[in-house]
């Protein structure tokens, strides 16, 4: 769940080899490098969630339930050349 105390969004992209460690510090990665590109801080979360759980989808494909932190990092560029105008 995102929210900004104003609006709140709810990320269903999501898989359940997700809750390893690391997958946290993914998503906070993602969020300050959309941040650093002066993103409004409410959509560089909605789109962190996306990427990271688009991200973890494709390694829970590929590494089930076998996946750590580090092989969701692999997939972030795949999500966003697919999803970027």
């Amino acid at each position: 769940i995102i929210s900004d105390g104003e609006r709140v969004k709810m990320n269903i992209v999501h898989n359940e080899a997700m809750t390893v460690g690391g997958t946290g510090d993914v998503l906070a990665g993602i969020a300050s490098c959309m941040l650093s590109k002066r993103i409004a801080p409410f959509h560089s979360a909605c789109m962190a969630a996306f990427v990271n759980g688009m991200a973890g989808n494709m390694a829970y494909e590929d590494y089930g339930h076998g996946m750590v932190a580090g092989d969701i990092i692999d997939y972030i560029p795949d999500v966003i050349e697919s999803y970027a105008p």
